[in-house]
């Protein structure tokens, strides 16, 4: 009997998501003769059993096209919103697997979507996955499918904003996307030859920026870049923030590990707006005029890049070869020019951020570029 297959997309729309999909249905179907179904808008599709065929047809033309034609959503198996109450719908999940009789299924996403991934492999089905998001933060991957596209995105948006910045002599405060991780921003700062770049892993001292700025001015460069990741902080937050992660990591009890949360919940809340209120405060410290760009979801949209094309496909291709061996349990990372399957429990619930000794911050220094400590 040929085996059967399912595909989801999962978590937040990424460049390349149909290439991985067009990658693992040509090597599915054409090279080892596999019936092929997606679920509709991620996991509440997997357990509302809302299924589409995919055959050579369906995956025809969808190289090129950015988002998903699967379609996404960020729910939960074990948390998912339905009516008035939030639920546990595995055993759900489970049961659409089985009625489909499905071999393996193929989970597409990032950071949440590989815990997510497990919890439903731990429930005994077979489950491969794919490492998705513009942030490039999964773990046990070399790089992630949607970064390289993101990043050209994010580069050709400040080297569009340097001649503004030039001519009107003003601060430009770059927002780019990176909550915990500081790639994206970290590699189209130095791209686009941004003044600064504050990153998560690098609490910032904003005296620090204002300094850098009044240098450039003083040397008659009257106007300033900073490419600021979206999760970047003050060295002020970032303690209060460790602090409140390390309570909650010790909390004992229902009541003492939900207040615990709370706080924390309650300082990222504080910290919406942040790159606004650093501009503010460039602004008045250094009497030069500011302005913020949020790039935000343009990061997501449109063609994949090359890079990514190719990426997606050779990861969705060695996928489908992995199902046809029988393995699963793992993700397909990309290493160097080729593919390693990794356990998935190696990588759900890691993070993989930049290191402060990495090659990129090392280059952004030497050319001079202020990281804010």
């Amino acid at each position: 009997m040929p085996k059967s297959i399912g595909i989801l997309t999962s978590g937040g729309d990424s460049p390349g998501l149909n290439a991985a999909i067009r990658g693992i249905g040509k090597a599915a179907i054409g090279q080892h003769g596999m019936q092929v179904i997606g679920f509709r808008d991620g996991f509440r599709g997997l357990m509302e059993s809302r299924l589409v065929r995919l055959d050579s047809s369906s995956l025809s033309g969808i190289l090129t096209v950015g988002g998903t034609i699967l379609g996404t959503s960020r729910d939960k198996p074990h948390r998912m919103p339905v009516g008035n109450k939030v639920m546990d719908m595995t055993d759900a999940m489970v049961d659409s697997y089985e009625r489909q009789h499905l071999d393996a299924l193929i989970c597409l996403g990032g950071g949440g979507t590989q815990k997510n991934a497990l919890r439903l492999q731990e429930k005994g089905l077979n489950i491969l996955t794919l490492p998705k998001t513009i942030d490039n933060d999964v773990a046990m991957t070399d790089v992630t499918f949607g970064f390289d596209t993101a990043l050209g995105i994010a580069t050709e948006a400040i080297d569009r904003l340097h001649s503004t910045a030039h001519s009107h002599h003003r601060i430009i405060v770059v927002e780019v996307m990176g909550h915990r991780a500081g790639w994206l921003a970290l590699g189209a700062g130095i791209a686009g030859g941004a003044d600064v770049i504050l990153i998560p892993e690098i609490p910032y001292d904003v005296e620090i920026v204002a300094e850098a700025v009044r240098r450039r001015s003083r040397r008659g460069r009257h106007f300033s870049i900073i490419a600021v990741a979206e999760g970047a902080m003050s060295r002020q937050e970032a303690d209060s923030l460790r602090q409140a992660e390390a309570k909650a990591a010790k909390a004992d009890g229902k009541k003492a590990k939900r207040k615990a949360k709370e706080a924390t919940t309650a300082l990222w809340a504080a910290h919406r707006g942040h790159t606004l209120r650093l501009a503010e405060n460039i602004e008045a410290l250094t009497g030069l005029e500011s302005r913020l760009t949020i790039l935000g979801h343009l990061q997501r949209g449109g063609t994949p890049s090359a890079a990514d094309r190719l990426l997606a496909t050779r990861l969705g291709a060695a996928c489908a070869n992995l199902v046809a061996e029988d393995v699963s349990g793992v993700m397909v990372a990309a290493r160097g020019e080729g593919s390693e399957p990794v356990p998935l429990e190696d990588v759900a619930g890691k993070l993989k951020l930049v290191p402060l000794d990495h090659g990129w911050v090392q280059t952004a220094r030497a050319v001079g570029t202020c990281l804010g400590d």
